[in-house]
This record gives structure tokens, C-alpha cells and sequence, in this order.
């Protein structure tokens, strides 16, 4: 298996697509976005999620016999932070999945906390007292719907999309920090987690779809597999 070939030529792919995403917001170079359009945020981060998560992937099989000594945090280089717009802020690529919501996964949802009983009397001949437990009804005045805002904030994705193109630029350096963060004992890593990458399919992941991404995504998804089955570090 070239395990350096494959990691090259799906990183290639996700890089060309990132670049797409930054094109349909109009953010690179030194500029940010302050605020792109609903519909067009919502087509960036259906693309994004699967493409961060095949990017991890990427990461875990690029990190296969890496052996490396723990080490202190350091302090983020300058190159790895936004210093100007609605964007700035500290840029670092995220290794691990996000977790899943038991609850939802399995469509079931938490009652809202703080719900008030409903507790109704039921009307069955006339008691003095029953008016004292109904409450005084009164309506509401009509609410004036707000001029619609169509755009959303975009520091938060602008800031997502520079964390895994910088990510992608160099793989080497994530695959040590993936490395030094599984080399320490479960109790001091942060998160503490067994392993970066959930059980099952991979999140973002939406099977019979012809999506480029998603069949990147696959890919590494088989890739991390293997690498992981078969790494002997």
C-alpha cells in the first residue's frame, strides 16, 4: 500500500474544494466576511463537515508510525491567527469528531426544562371557587413580524475554512500533534478520549450521493481503517 500517494492525491482533491468553498463566500487572502447569505452558508457547511472529517482521516493514516514524546502546549504562531475582521481569533484545525447525541441519534429528544404542568378544570356544574384557579385570560397584542434578515454571521465558518486549509497546507504537523496526543496516558489528554475518530460512519458522510466529497470522505474513512488495523507502532 503507498499510503504517501493516497494521502497526497485526496488531499489534493480536498484542497480544491476548500478553495471552492472560500470562492463562494469571498474569503482569502488577508480579507474576512462578515456575513454571507443563508442559503449560500448552508451549501458551505453541508460540503465542509464531510470535508474536515476526511481531513482527520487523513491525519490519523499520516500520523501511522509516527512515535513522538509528549510535549507542553505551546503558544499558536503567528501564521495560525486571524488578526483582523469579524473572523479573528485563534485558528486550529479540530482532530476529533464531534460526538454524538444518544438522544438524537436515536430520535429522541429531552423534554425542555422549566415546562410549566397544564392543569386544566373540567367544568362540571358551577363552584365559586373554580374561577379563583383559572387564570385571567387576556390576548396578546399582535406582534409585528421583523424585516427577515436572508444573511448569517460568517467569523465562525471564515475561521473553519482558514483551520483546514492551513491543516492541508501541512499535514505532517497535525500528524505530530495527533501523535504527541495519543502518546500521553488517557488521563491527561485533552480531550479524554480513546481514540479521535468515532465508531461508525464518518460524520457529514451522506451515502448515495454522487458528491465528490463524499467520495472522498470514503475513502479516507477505508484508509484511517486500515492504517489503524494494521499500525504496529
Amino acid at each position: 500500500m503507498d499510503w504517501a500517494l493516497a494521502i497526497d492525491r485526496n488531499r489534493k482533491s480536498l484542497l480544491r474544494i476548500v478553495v471552492t468553498l472560500c470562492t463562494m463566500i469571498g474569503f482569502g487572502g488577508a480579507g474576512t466576511v462578515a456575513r454571507v447569505s443563508r442559503p449560500v452558508y448552508r451549501a458551505v457547511l453541508s460540503v465542509l463537515r464531510p470535508a474536515e472529517a476526511a481531513v482527520r482521516r487523513l491525519i490519523v493514516v499520516a500520523a501511522r508510525g509516527m512515535v513522538v514524546a509528549p510535549q507542553a502546549p505551546r503558544p499558536v504562531w503567528a501564521g495560525r491567527v486571524i488578526t483582523s475582521g469579524t473572523a479573528r481569533g485563534r485558528v486550529a484545525f479540530q482532530l476529533f469528531d464531534p460526538r454524538r447525541n444518544p438522544a438524537k441519534a436515536h430520535g429522541r429528544y429531552d423534554a425542555v426544562a422549566g415546562g410549566n404542568p397544564r392543569i386544566r378544570v373540567i367544568d362540571v356544574g358551577f363552584d365559586a371557587r373554580i374561577p379563583l384557579f383559572r387564570a385571567i385570560y387576556q390576548p396578546a397584542p399582535e406582534a409585528v413580524a421583523p424585516e427577515e434578515d436572508q444573511t448569517v454571521k460568517a467569523g465562525a465558518l471564515c475561521r473553519r475554512l482558514a483551520a483546514i486549509s492551513f491543516a492541508l497546507a501541512d499535514l505532517s504537523r497535525q500528524a505530530k500533534r495527533y501523535a504527541r496526543w495519543q502518546a500521553r496516558p488517557l488521563e491527561t489528554r485533552r480531550p479524554k478520549r480513546m481514540l479521535a475518530l468515532r465508531p461508525g460512519p464518518p460524520p457529514g458522510l451522506r451515502r448515495g450521493q454522487a458528491r465528490e466529497v463524499d467520495e472522498i470522505l470514503s475513502e479516507c474513512h477505508w484508509l484511517a481503517r486500515h492504517a489503524a488495523a494494521t499500525d504496529t507502532s
